[in-house]
């Protein structure tokens, strides 16, 4: 009976002694900094970080964030200015601002079942980044904003970017009262593809 007791009172302490594995030592280090952790393990307590809401750890040459899936209740990230080529946050269903300009990203998914949800989202300046994966086309296109060279898909899988850049071409660039915009300049405008796609982008140069 003294060793089922003594088993009781030990199970919980395991419960809430579950890790996050965080491979990338400058993204511990970041957490450290933010003191979401205090020992250099690769690792990270899970209670620490599942109910951080904002997360700023940009230009901390940070390489993978691997561990961002246990973030379950964050809402802003901002991770721009680091070496990232591979994000997911397909498991982050809270996001509102997102900005991971200028990384090295060529694999990235926003797919998190709450696509109107996600209101702020920039990628820009990651030129190897040809597909963003999301839940709605139609809504990233009006909303986000990529680099010219990316597309939006609900599939971001190898032939899957094949087929897009077949049957995608642009047509013609307008402003937002329709006149044709042949030098894009400092103004919103609207990129008309052929597959019937429109993307608005905000040109800053």
């Amino acid at each position: 009976m003294k060793k089922i007791l003594l088993i009781l009172m030990i199970l919980p302490s395991f419960m809430l002694a579950q890790k996050t594995f965080i491979p990338d030592d400058a993204f511990e280090q970041a957490l450290i900094n933010l003191d979401l952790d205090g020992v250099f393990d690769d690792s990270v307590y899970t209670s620490a970080i599942d109910t951080v809401q904002q997360l700023y750890i940009s230009n901390k040459g940070i390489a993978d964030l691997t561990g961002i899936e246990d973030f379950a209740a964050l809402i802003d990230l901002f991770c721009y200015g680091n070496l990232l080529q591979s994000l997911d946050l397909s498991n982050n269903t809270n996001l509102f601002e997102v900005n991971c300009n200028s990384n090295q990203l060529i694999s990235l998914s926003v797919k998190n079942g709450n696509p109107t949800g996600l209101w702020y989202f920039m990628a820009t300046n990651n030129p190897n980044l040809l597909c963003v994966e999301v839940d709605n086309v139609a809504y990233a296109n009006y909303t986000w904003l990529i680099d010219n060279t990316a597309v939006f898909s609900t599939n971001c899988n190898p032939s899957a970017i094949s087929e897009i850049d077949i049957d995608r071409r642009l047509i013609k660039i307008v402003d937002l009262f329709g006149r044709e915009v042949r030098k894009p300049t400092y103004q919103p405008i609207l990129y008309i593809y052929s597959d019937g796609t429109v993307e608005k982008k905000n040109v800053l140069e």
